[in-house]
């Protein structure tokens, strides 16, 4: 059985929406069993009926979602949900942890309290992110853990978000990007030549090359390796663009008749698009290279994002990629 750690106070919607997720990750899953860690009598207002494989871990505190220094909040509040889910994820007694809290907070939890892998220079946050593509989703690694980098941080995100994406993600032979200013080779810092030099040279890695930031949800590859500071930066760029078009849509066809008349006819293709669109439906972002699988789902997550979240929990220990990762980089 897989032991899933989910935070139950985590997230905008939460404790509602963690429980329901919950709840409808073990009806579809029979081989995994969920703690809730948090405030027992807030989790308990929306648990349905007890269920054998869902259990409450009561917690005194809740990291809060605005928390402006994450690594201060982990010592401050050592009680909280967050903070004892890792904890039992780092002593073992469960296999994976699924929060949709600050972003800054699992990080900083990941890595001081999950711990980084021996073999990881610095843990990588990798967003699945949707394309333009159906059913073609394209991985970011890394997406803000790591602000400071060097081109063997770049080198092993490659790495690592390789095996992810075989092993969790299906892809036989994944292709690998660098996040670049142009796609030409020699383009960028030193940091990006240097990392396109050590990347090139592996011949385990399917490296394609420089990408620029205009394609990135294009579909043309299955990750992009980026240092965090520039990752983080690119991400919201596309989330923000994304939302300001489809507002922008929205409101030139509220602004007239006949543009509400089209957007009645057009409303089940805006749906498609949507869902086709929408990152919850793989899962969140998994902090990769520390030593339990630590799943960041969106803030705004409802129970079905929660529930893939879950489900993305599950693959990775199924597949057991903690231990691939530390073996492949163990090999170099």
């Amino acid at each position: 059985m897989i032991k899933i750690g989910l935070d139950a106070m985590g997230g905008d919607f939460a404790p509602e929406q963690t429980v329901l997720g919950a709840y409808a990750a073990v009806e579809k899953f029979d081989d995994i069993e969920i703690s809730l860690y948090g405030i027992e009598s807030e989790i308990q207002k929306f648990m349905k009926q007890p269920h054998d494989r869902i259990k409450i871990v009561h917690c005194e505190q809740v990291i809060p979602m605005d928390v402006k220094d994450p690594a201060m909040a982990i010592r401050k509040f050592k009680d909280s949900s967050m903070v004892r889910a890792c904890k039992d994820a780092k002593t073992g007694d469960i296999d994976a942890v699924v929060s949709a809290g600050a972003t800054g907070a699992l990080i900083a939890a990941g890595t001081l309290v999950v711990k980084r892998l021996k073999e990881v220079e610095r843990p990588a946050l990798a967003p699945v992110m949707p394309t333009i593509k159906e059913n073609k989703y394209t991985i970011l690694c890394d997406a803000g853990a790591t602000s400071d980098a060097k081109p063997q941080y770049l080198y092993q995100n490659a790495k690592i978000a390789s095996i992810y994406a075989r092993e969790v993600m299906n892809i036989e032979n994944p292709t690998v990007a660098l996040l670049n200013i142009g796609t030409e080779d020699g383009k960028g810092t030193d940091l990006q030549k240097e990392a396109f030099a050590l990347i090139a040279a592996d011949p385990t890695i399917n490296f394609v090359g420089n990408m620029e930031g205009k394609t990135m949800i294009a579909g043309e590859v299955d990750i992009i390796v980026a240092d965090g500071y520039s990752g983080n930066i690119a991400l919201k760029s596309v989330e923000g663009t994304s939302k300001s078009l489809l507002s922008l849509i929205k409101e030139e066809l509220m602004s007239s008749t006949r543009g509400k008349i089209g957007a009645l006819l057009l409303k089940p293709a805006f749906a498609r698009i949507k869902k086709r669109m929408d990152a919850s439906e793989v899962g969140g972002g998994i902090l990769l290279g520390v030593s339990a699988p630590v799943i960041k789902a969106h803030g705004s997550s409802d129970s079905i994002a929660l529930m893939n979240a879950i489900r993305q929990a599950r693959e990775t220990v199924s597949k057991d990629v903690v231990a691939k990762i530390s073996q492949a980089l163990k090999a170099e």
